[in-house]
C-alpha cells in the first residue's frame, strides 16, 4: 500500500491550503485514515482522523479551522485548513490503516506518506 500525499506549500497566516492523499495498492478496506504532523524539535502528532464509521477527531489546536473529508470509492483523504497559524508550520504526513487480502486472509496494516511541507508566514 501507497500513500501519496500532495498540497503543501507557503501561505500567509489566516490563509488556506488543502492537502490531499491517495491510497493505492493491495486494499481491501480503510478502516482508518489521518493526517499527523511534524514541527522542528517536536514530536510527530495527531491532527486529524476519520474512520471507516466515520468517527471523526481533532487536534484541539486545529478545532474549528481544519476539516478532514474522504473518498470512499477513490481511496483518498483530504485536510482543508483554514485561518492557518505559524504554528501550524510543519511537515503533514498521511496515514492509513489498511485491511489487505494475502491469499485470502485478511492482514491489516499501517502506512505511512511521504511528509508534505506546510509554512505559514506571520
Amino acid at each position: 500500500v501507497q500513500l501519496q500525499a500532495s498540497g503543501g506549500g507557503l501561505v500567509q497566516a489566516g490563509g488556506s491550503l488543502r492537502l490531499s492523499c491517495l491510497a493505492s495498492g493491495s486494499i481491501f478496506r480503510i478502516n482508518r485514515m489521518a493526517w499527523y504532523r511534524q514541527a522542528p524539535g517536536k514530536e510527530r502528532e495527531l491532527v486529524a482522523s476519520i474512520t471507516s464509521g466515520p468517527t471523526i477527531n481533532y487536534a484541539d489546536s486545529v478545532k474549528g479551522r481544519f476539516t478532514i473529508s474522504r473518498d470512499i470509492a477513490k481511496y483518498t483523504v483530504d485536510l482543508q485548513m483554514n485561518s492557518l497559524k505559524p504554528e501550524d508550520t510543519a511537515e503533514y504526513y498521511c496515514n492509513a490503516d489498511v485491511t489487505s487480502l494475502r491469499r485470502g486472509m485478511g492482514l491489516r496494516g499501517d502506512y505511512w506518506g511521504r511528509g508534505t511541507l506546510v509554512t505559514v508566514s506571520s
